[in-house]
């Protein structure tokens, strides 16, 4: 079940990605952000202390889609948030309600209406780092996988550690334990410039590799292991959600796990019937006076 409160939140959210879709669709090609402003919020919440009981809360409205335990979905429709360092968490929430970084997914449920404000976000990225990290990410293919350790440490481990453990005081996050799929999603998300907030070192890099090479980054990447104090035990439940009906949104859990459709199939369209006229008439007899066609001329 989610509660009443939750509920609302999560209709206003809906409501308010219908106003971005559709003010973005008038206006495609300008989409302001302010950098100035996401920094201003990201050293405001690093500054408070942050209450763990009260990022609980606020967290309702992200187990709607990341699920209580913070797993996101093996697909990588949503990604792993469990185990994440609070500066990530918060600078990603604040550079997507700058519009530094675009997901128009979350961005209705990281604006202040929903998500509210410095301060929750301080909570909820408290609560989101002691939530212990799935046992079972989702991998690549596994091909070359000793290529892809060393690309990684190439172009990679100065950044996010040489087990992908992330770096705090650069806002490197966690790779460790993250979806394949969602890893490869943000790659291209970072070449097409959606995620504008990456560093400007990655984002070169990123459109530098060759294809086959980053996957062989991003398989390795997903292979990495958590430390084993920060991994949940297999069909882990977050207690804090003992109500919470699964699959009640549409949500995948488990291994193999895939997205229904989020509405049923639409029918097929009927094919388009033929444009109907009007049968000709017969040509009227002659007129008994009429003179100006030569006889036997029918």
């Amino acid at each position: 079940m989610i509660p009443n409160s939750t509920s609302i939140k999560i209709a206003l959210a809906a409501t308010l990605c219908a106003s971005f879709s559709l003010a973005q669709a008038q206006s495609p090609h300008h989409v302001p952000y302010n950098l100035e402003e996401a920094r201003q919020e990201v050293e405001a919440a690093l500054d408070l202390d942050a209450d763990v009981e009260r990022g609980r809360k606020v967290y309702e409205v992200c187990a709607v889609c990341h699920l209580p335990e913070g797993w996101g979905s093996e697909n990588g429709l949503y990604p792993q948030l469990a185990g994440q360092h609070p500066s990530v968490t918060i600078k990603q929430l604040a550079d997507i309600r700058a519009r530094n970084r675009d997901n128009p997914t979350m961005r209705p449920f990281a604006s202040p209406e929903v998500l509210g404000g410095i301060q929750q976000i301080a909570d909820v990225a408290a609560y989101i780092a002691a939530l212990p990290m799935s046992p079972r990410n989702s991998v690549g293919p596994g091909r070359d996988l000793e290529r892809g350790g060393e690309l990684y440490q190439q172009y990679c481990a100065e950044c996010h550690g040489d087990q992908g453990q992330g770096d705090p005081e650069e806002y490197a996050p966690r790779l460790h334990g993250q979806h394949y799929p969602y890893l490869v999603r943000q790659f291209e998300w970072i070449r097409q410039g959606k995620r504008r907030n990456a560093s400007s070192k990655m984002g070169r890099q990123v459109r530098e590799l060759h294809p086959r090479d980053e996957r062989l980054i991003l398989d390795y990447i997903s292979r990495l292991s958590p430390p084993a104090e920060m991994v949940a035990e297999t069909n882990w439940q977050n207690p804090d959600f003992p109500g919470f009906v699964r699959g009640s949104m549409g949500m995948p859990y488990g291994r193999g796990a895939t997205m229904p459709p989020m509405m049923p199939p639409m029918p097929p369209m009927m094919p388009p019937r033929p444009p109907q006229y009007p049968a000709a008439r017969p040509a009227p007899p002659p007129h008994p006076l009429d003179r100006s066609r030569p006889e036997g001329s029918e």
